[in-house]
């Protein structure tokens, strides 16, 4: 008995405990449906109320918008109210001048129709004394009006040409001799050697195959020193040569003696390139300053800014028809002086205005005005005297000359470019030259034949003697140096002799 309680009490306790832990779990899994019943619940109203406070938004923002295009609306149409409020008083301002233009015509209608009926009497008038007058005359109105005009063009031709004469002959007599005086002993007194620079550079290699040491892998070489010195370099057929093209001799200048270093060093890389392009670039940067301070110390001259000095400097990398334009501009001043001492005007304003008259060359700019132009303008920022101003821009007769100093400086620049050895040209420009001189003569009425020598500097005319009178030697001498200073551009100036004979051939038998 005792047995079998102890085996039954330990069952019903377990059988117990089971059925309470499943009453526990019952509870618990009916209490989470009710909280979960209770959530969605919850959250059913909570987005009932959303939905609700969202379309009240809504409502609203309609009704914002509403009353917005509304407003937007009721503006839109005071605007165009007034719009054609305006239109109806412009029309009617129209319709007024309108009606006051057609009152205007018709005024100016009636004034042409009066005008135009005393014009006709006038006409009738005229018509009856030119009659009245060719029946006295016994000449037609054109038959005199072409006498008379004959007439009197003879008359002034004749007067003018004589008068023209009588002051070329008395300014010859004193002038002529002194000029050619002062000229003469003005060049002998200079001394300049001819200068022969190119435009374009050529460096000489010591072999064929720098050439590819210059162009670099892929040509990374040759393109790192185009771009850092702004040049184009030539690699041709040429043995053992290398061209460098550039409008700017100062990049021209750098890029060769660059090139000229590298292949010295034997290093080439675009690494190397760059070191030594910065440092030939300072070097010729100095140059620069130092040609310019150097012809200023030959001349005397002073007081002058640090970027006309540059500007001068430039000049020694310029060249113009193959003369170095700084030993061109030094040459100017140098005979300048001398012709002003000559003359008793100023000769240190000479000399100054001289060196200055062709600075505009130097001047980097990007300016598309003459370098006369850009020289008066540089010279003004330097508070240069009027007179000098007026030099530089003068001396290419852009400007009429104001003083005595800038037509010696004129003259100055002319003996500098026309003395033999100073310019160079092709032979091409030079037989050119000499035919567009001739053609320009052989143009001429009148004209047999002509001839240019001494290099261009004199055209001699060979003229019809039974066509051309002494008198209209002159003036047809006249009319084609004013033809050749139009249509040619020539340094110096150019002599014009015209030749006119008769010559009567017999033959005694």
């Amino acid at each position: 008995m005792d047995v079998l309680l102890m085996i039954i009490l330990p069952l019903a306790g377990l059988t117990l405990g089971w059925i309470i832990r499943w009453l526990y779990a019952r509870f618990q899994l009916t209490t989470s449906e009710q909280r979960a019943v209770r959530v969605k619940q919850d959250a059913i109203k909570e987005a009932e109320a959303k939905r609700k406070e969202l379309l009240l938004e809504a409502k609203e923002q309609i009704i914002r918008d509403r009353n917005q295009q509304e407003r937007e609306t009721r503006e839109r149409r005071a605007e165009l109210q007034r719009y054609e409020k305006r239109v109806l008083q412009k029309e009617e301002s129209i319709d007024k001048k309108t009606s006051q233009i057609e009152k205007t015509e018709q005024v100016l209608a009636d004034k042409e129709r009066s005008l135009q009926e005393r014009d006709n009497a006038l006409g009738r008038e005229e018509d009856r004394y030119r009659a009245e007058l060719e029946r006295i005359s016994g000449l037609s109105a054109e038959e005199a009006k072409a006498l008379i005009i004959k007439d009197l063009e003879n008359d002034a031709k004749h007067d003018a040409q004589a008068l023209i004469n009588k002051i070329e002959a008395e300014a010859n007599l004193s002038a002529e001799k002194k000029a050619r005086d002062i000229l003469v002993a003005t060049i002998q007194r200079v001394a300049t050697e001819v200068t022969g620079d190119v435009t374009v550079a050529t460096v000489n290699l010591p072999n064929d195959e720098m050439k590819g040491r210059i162009i670099g892998r892929e040509g990374r070489n040759i393109r790192a020193l185009e771009t850092l010195t702004g040049v184009d370099i030539i690699i041709d057929d040429t043995p053992e040569a290398v061209v460098i093209s550039c409008f700017d001799p100062v990049r021209r200048e750098i890029a060769k003696v660059a090139l000229e270093r590298l292949i010295v060093d034997g290093r080439i890389h675009p690494a190397r390139i760059e070191e030594i392009v910065t440092k030939v670039s300072k070097d010729i940067s100095q140059k620069i300053f130092d040609e310019g301070e150097k012809v200023l110390f030959d001349l005397g001259i002073h007081n002058i800014s640090q970027d006309a000095i540059r500007a001068l400097g430039r000049l020694y990398f310029r060249t113009s028809y193959g003369q170095n334009v700084l030993y061109h501009s030094r040459e100017v001043a140098i005979l300048a002086g001398s012709l002003a001492a000559e003359v008793g005007a100023n000769r240190d304003l000479a000399k100054r205005a001289a060196l200055l008259h062709d600075i505009g060359k130097g001047v980097e700019t990007d300016s598309d005005l003459n370098h006369a132009e850009i020289g008066m303008d540089m010279a003004r920022k330097m508070g240069e005297d009027a007179r000098i101003i007026n030099a530089v821009g003068s001396h290419h007769n852009d400007i009429e000359p104001s003083c005595i100093e800038s037509v010696l400086v004129q003259i100055a620049d002319a003996i500098s470019a026309a003395r033999p050895g100073a310019r160079k040209e092709t032979l091409d420009n030079y037989v050119k030259r000499l035919e567009n001189l001739e053609n320009i003569a052989v143009g001429f009425t009148g004209v047999e034949r002509a001839f240019a020598i001494q290099a261009g500097r004199e055209l001699r005319i060979i003229v019809n003697n039974e066509a051309v009178t002494d008198d209209q030697s002159k003036d047809l001498a006249k009319q084609i140096a004013k033809k050749i200073e139009t249509d040619l551009r020539y340094p110096g100036r150019i002599k014009l002799t015209i030749i006119r004979e008769t010559r009567i051939v017999e033959y005694a038998r």
